[in-house]
């Protein structure tokens, strides 16, 4: 189960909105929701919290590439939307780790065996998300002008995005949306 939710800065404080992430596939896609939030340039920050098994915040500010920050890769990796967020910092080289190796077809068939093509697939998969570290990725200091330092955001467990409303003044806006 995901929560997320959008925080936009305006001259007026705080606005908060629930946001449906069902047609989020890419991080553009994300970027361009955030930024549809804010027609002025405001800094928006997207949430997205697994279950308290991870949280990611996703900073957008006019057309600034997006800043991003994840509680733990590992984690986040092994579900959808997360997994959007550490391939953009990890980049594509995940997927492409056994790359030379397949292109060398060292994986039996040369020998007239049967090419297993799904379960090289799965194998893929659990190597790709197995090479994230589990720990926290990406821009540490990403709410650090806000009031919540780097010390304090990589202290954060349970509970997360309610502790980082709370540093940045914005906990009844996000209430409001949970």
């Amino acid at each position: 189960m995901y929560f997320a939710a959008l925080l936009t800065l305006t001259e007026d404080g705080w606005v908060a909105s629930d946001t449906e992430l069902d047609d989020v596939e890419t991080l553009a896609d994300l970027t361009d929701l955030a930024r549809e939030a804010s027609p002025d340039d405001d800094t928006v920050l997207v949430f997205i919290e697994q279950e308290d098994a991870w949280f990611g915040i996703v900073r957008v500010e006019g057309e600034d590439d997006p800043r991003i920050y994840v509680s733990d890769g590992a984690a986040a990796a092994r579900s959808s939307y997360g997994e959007i967020l550490t391939r953009e910092l990890l980049g594509d080289d995940l997927a492409d780790d056994d790359a030379d190796l397949d292109a060398l077809d060292l994986d039996g068939t040369e020998d007239g065996e049967p090419d297993d093509t799904e379960e090289d697939a799965d194998t893929e998969t659990e190597t790709a998300a197995e090479a994230v570290p589990a720990a926290p990725l990406g821009d540490r200091l990403i709410l650090s002008d806000l009031g919540l330092s780097e010390k304090e955001l990589l202290a954060l467990d349970t509970d997360a995005l309610a502790e980082i409303a709370d540093a940045l003044g914005a906990s009844e806006v996000l209430e409001t949306v949970r």
